[in-house]
């Protein structure tokens, strides 16, 4: 019960009692939790048509991690650069997807700082939808390194030596690993004391992934012992191998499957500690 004063016609305070009012609580259910997100990732995209800078080292690392490994190691590994082109190419699919989820990190930890996030958490969305948003925004950058990668690629003679519909399963398959490892940058980006640490940070762990596995060579077996340990459990070997056979052939196996799973377990691992930091962060 709470006490209302109120005035009578002769002037006299009279107090009334008045039955409480119930607090609004509002669910925000998963419809809207979607469209929050798919908003707040539009804004992102819009930051990119007006900062076109921002995508700048998407467009300009395929083409120098490219040329600098077919022409280094192109004659050694497959004896010339036309035949070890077929081999880098699909196997870059999986590194520049890793490599282009750092920035969003970046860009996170750098939001925070500048209080956007705040303005946020006044808003009436979803505590998730900022950070959903940030993800499915950052898919812009993906179909950017991809275009000029495979662009790039043909250029330089790769051809496809399977179908249409292998070839869009290889880049969804990159593009769902993409969004997985996209929530590992989004922890980092949470976790790091400011934007400058993210990139050093993201670098730590994913050059051992990157370059442990059979990215650059599908014939591992020169490598010492543990090391081939290594890359066989190294989710970006299955990605690479996945790609190879979707877009030259081969038999795919267990490898996409493989990815997946691991794509699964990562979001399913990264996407709740990345709403508590967000919480105790944000």
């Amino acid at each position: 019960m709470t006490m209302q004063l109120t005035t009578s016609p002769a002037g006299e305070v009279i107090a009334t009692t008045a039955a409480p009012t119930p607090a609004l609580r509002r669910r925000i259910g998963v419809r809207q939790t979607i469209a929050n997100g798919l908003t707040l990732a539009w804004r992102n995209i819009m930051q990119l048509k007006h900062s076109p800078e921002k995508l700048m080292d998407v467009t300009l690392m395929p083409i120098v991690f490219l040329v600098l490994f077919l022409y280094v190691f192109g004659g050694v590994v497959a004896g010339n650069t036309h035949a070890y082109l077929e081999l880098l190419l699909p196997g870059l699919v999986g590194q520049m997807a890793m490599f282009a989820t750092m920035s969003l990190g970046t860009a996170l930890c750098d939001d925070i700082h500048k209080g956007v996030f705040d303005r946020f958490r006044s808003l009436p969305i979803a505590r998730s939808a900022p950070l959903i948003g940030a993800v499915i925004g950052d898919t812009v950058r993906f179909c950017v390194v991809m275009a000029v990668l495979t662009g790039f690629g043909t250029a330089l003679g790769f051809r496809f030596h399977t179908g249409p519909l292998d070839i869009i399963a290889a880049y969804a398959l990159a593009y769902a690993f993409y969004l997985a490892f996209c929530w590992v940058s989004v922890v980092i980006g949470l976790v790091a004391p400011s934007p400058e640490t993210v990139q050093g940070i993201s670098l730590i762990w994913t050059m051992p992934l990157v370059f442990g596995s059979s990215v650059l060579l599908a014939n591992t077996s020169t490598m010492p012992g543990w090391l081939q340990a290594w890359v066989k459990v190294n989710p970006i070997s299955d990605l690479a191998d996945s790609v190879r056979a979707l877009t030259i052939g081969g038999p795919v196996g267990d490898h996409a499957l493989v990815t997946l799973g691991w794509a699964a377990v990562i979001v399913i691992v990264a996407f709740p500690l990345a709403m508590r930091l967000y919480r105790r962060r944000a």
